[in-house]
């Protein structure tokens, strides 16, 4: 196994995994506790809008995911709330709206685009630098602005009353941080692709929750956990020649049902007779 160190791809890879474990574990935190699952699972399927859009014009797809996204994160927000209409509405629509587009423009484009089953279901060990680049960004950026106001954040995840009763910025707080967790998203998006990303933003924080309530212990453990199970998906797709994404996935779900019978257990043995 050792061996595998000396190739570039699988190299990009750790460190993709590495990048993409922190943003995610941190981001999914957030949206497990203003239970924004699905708000995570429309931008993501909206972002292939731009996938789309990228293709056809010819420039980079990540780039194009990353405008859709953004764009497409407002957009609920705005409708949710300026609009007067309901979250899950406003998601079904960005939701329908970018993948029809995505299809479409892709449609447009001249020739057979197999490149775009990488973004589907995810391709790790394709990761290029710019990707790793737009990865570390992310999950610096991210790193820092919790750790400034994490605080703050804290009090808008749980109480939005009270945070507002004490003047704070929770409108700009809002956007700032749906956006952050759209570019999370579009990091993701290399590592398990637009159908599976969703599920590292919920599975490591599903898995960490068994064990603790704390949101500063789920987002640590979250991290730890996406990577290690990364790690794991990497190995056993590299010598079962299965695919990166769905193997990752596989293991953080094991991973989760390894987590309930610990606990289970430990619980049977707690409430056993002395």
């Amino acid at each position: 196994m050792i061996d595998l160190f000396q190739y570039d791809f699988f190299t990009n890879a750790l460190l993709a995994a590495l990048l993409t474990s922190i943003s995610c574990g941190i981001i999914g935190s957030y949206i497990v506790a203003r239970r924004m699952v699905f708000i995570g699972g429309g931008i993501t399927h909206a972002s292939f809008g731009g996938i789309g859009i990228a293709y056809f014009l010819g420039i980079n797809p990540m780039f194009g995911a990353a405008v859709f996204a953004v764009l497409s994160a407002m957009g609920i927000n705005w409708f949710t709330n300026r609009g007067n209409l309901r979250q899950d509405s406003s998601i079904a629509i960005w939701w329908s709206l970018g993948m029809a587009i995505g299809i479409i423009f892709i449609s447009l484009s001249p020739g057979y685009a197999p490149n775009l089953m990488s973004f589907l279901f995810g391709s790790i060990l394709t990761v290029s630098g710019n990707d790793l680049l737009f990865m570390g960004l992310v999950s610096v950026v991210t790193s820092i602005i919790f750790l400034l106001f994490f605080k703050t954040i804290m009090i808008i995840s749980f109480d939005e009353e009270f945070a507002k009763a004490r003047n704070l910025p929770v409108k700009t707080f809002n956007y700032l941080l749906i956006i952050l967790s759209a570019l999370a998203i579009v990091a993701s998006i290399r590592v398990s692709g637009v159908i599976l990303v969703l599920s590292l933003l919920t599975l490591p924080q599903a898995t960490a929750n068994i064990f603790t309530k704390k949101f500063q212990h789920i987002s640590i453990a979250s991290i730890v956990i996406g990577f290690v199970a990364m790690f794991c998906g990497l190995i056993t797709s590299y010598y079962t020649n299965l695919p990166s994404g769905a193997t990752i996935i596989l293991i953080l779900t094991l991973f989760f049902a390894f987590g309930k019978m610990i606990i289970a257990t430990y619980n049977l043995i707690r409430k056993r007779p002395q």
